[in-house]
């Protein structure tokens, strides 16, 4: 009898089986979380998911809460959205934005998406034809790479230089880019670098894409969320030499991940990607696909047009010391060495020299054992495309902060090559 079964089509599948391992941050952690040492009197500590809404010091302002409950309350935002968000978001964001820059967006330059991940899909779908190519960082988010090949993107990497401040190789990105290259990404305030873009940066990325002819991607999740020297400048002021294609939302600085409202922006001034027809095919794309939560949506006009200096101020003021001291803690580990202090965002990228350490072969390694031996979770730089480093977080509480470190340190210590 079981050898007259049909085999299921999905069974036993080769493509399955030779799939690349997943590295996601959000996996990772999670696996390193489920093998902390639970016989360890001392709780665990993260320092590896950038998500600091879990910590009373991150909260969000009571402006944001109070908007999204008057527009449930009203009970007028309870049926679908129209296709790129109802019309009130829209404007407050194109309101928002244009703020920074020289020229004014209007409604029909943004579309409302759940959180900054769907607008970066997006992006990517709309993008993706056969033989073309798009350019990402390394170290970058590497769920750019993941879209990219889903819909069957091609992708190359360019690097971007620890010693000057993570800056964009722009050698490298003329070095790799053809004639079927149709966009570059760049994520700034920068994760996982902590890094922060000045102007005249920003300027020579644009001249050389313009000069190769693609578009550039500007993440910009972490925009504002600056603590250095250089202020945050959005890419989108640089859209009369290049278009522009700007993702971003209200995730980071608002502190509330989980509410799910992000933006793709066509930041355009000349109008090229209008007539180009890109603009019509993400309202294509964005038509069957789900919408950010029509009651988040209502209150967005609120939340970006009321939340006060006062309280991104505070924020700003953890993060910066923050940054500082764990850079400062960093610098006493002779295993790691930090290229430089955080200036935005809210990671730190530090290397490991393997050569100090006994019994460790890779980044992946360090992390596994020290989940272990420590109750601690930081995130292997493999995840983000840099092998033997080290993402570390630092929006969480001082406390949480002080203790990861501190055990981090003895971690180090413990493995340290006997002389």
């Amino acid at each position: 009898m079981e050898g007259k079964l049909k085999k299921f089509g999905f069974e036993d599948s080769e493509k399955i089986k030779k799939a690349p391992p997943s590295y996601s941050i959000k996996g990772v952690v999670s696996f390193l979380n489920e093998i902390t040492n639970k016989d360890d009197h001392r709780p665990a500590i993260s320092l590896g998911l950038g998500d600091p809404s879990h910590f009373k010091c991150f909260r969000t302002t009571a402006i944001a809460e109070d908007a999204v409950i008057e527009a449930i309350r009203s009970a007028k935002f309870n049926s679908y959205a129209p296709t790129g968000g109802i019309f009130p978001a829209r404007k407050a964001i194109a309101e928002y934005l244009s703020n920074d820059l020289p020229y004014q967006l209007s409604p029909e330059d943004i579309y409302v998406t759940v959180g900054c991940k769907q607008a970066m899909e997006v992006t990517v779908k709309v993008l993706a034809r056969p033989e073309a190519n798009i350019l990402l960082p390394r170290p970058g988010y590497r769920t750019y790479e993941t879209f990219a090949n889903l819909h069957h993107l091609e992708f190359r990497l360019f690097d971007l230089l620890p010693e000057r401040g993570w800056e964009v190789d722009l050698d490298a990105v003329e070095a790799i880019a053809d004639e079927n290259t149709i966009a570059m990404v760049i994520i700034n305030p920068g994760n996982p670098c902590g890094s922060v873009y000045s102007y005249e940066h920003l300027s020579k990325i644009a001249e050389t894409a313009r000069k190769l002819g693609i578009l550039v991607i500007a993440d910009e999740v972490y925009g504002h969320v600056t603590f250095g020297s250089k202020p945050f400048v959005p890419m989108g002021v640089f859209g009369s030499t290049v278009p522009v294609i700007t993702l971003g939302s209200i995730s980071k600085r608002w502190m509330v991940p989980g509410w799910r409202l992000g933006w793709l922006v066509t930041s355009d001034p000349t109008g090229l990607l209008q007539k180009c027809g890109i603009a019509d095919s993400i309202e294509n794309v964005l038509n069957p696909a789900p919408f950010s939560p029509t009651f988040i949506q209502a209150a967005v006009p609120e939340i970006l047009e009321k939340t006060t200096e006062e309280f991104f101020s505070k924020t700003i003021d953890i993060l910066r010391a923050a940054s500082a001291f764990c850079y400062d803690k960093l610098k006493e580990i002779p295993c790691i060495t930090c290229p430089q202090r955080a200036e935005g965002a809210m990671f730190v990228l530090v290397k490991l020299n393997l050569s100090l350490l006994e019994d460790i072969e890779d980044d992946m390694e360090f992390c596994l054992k020290l989940a272990k031996e420590e109750s601690l979770v930081i995130l292997p730089g493999v995840t983000v495309g840099l092998k033997n480093w080290l993402r570390i977080t630092f929006s969480v509480e001082q406390s949480s902060l002080e203790d990861g470190l501190g055990r981090l340190r003895s971690f180090c210590g413990r493995h340290a090559k006997k002389p």
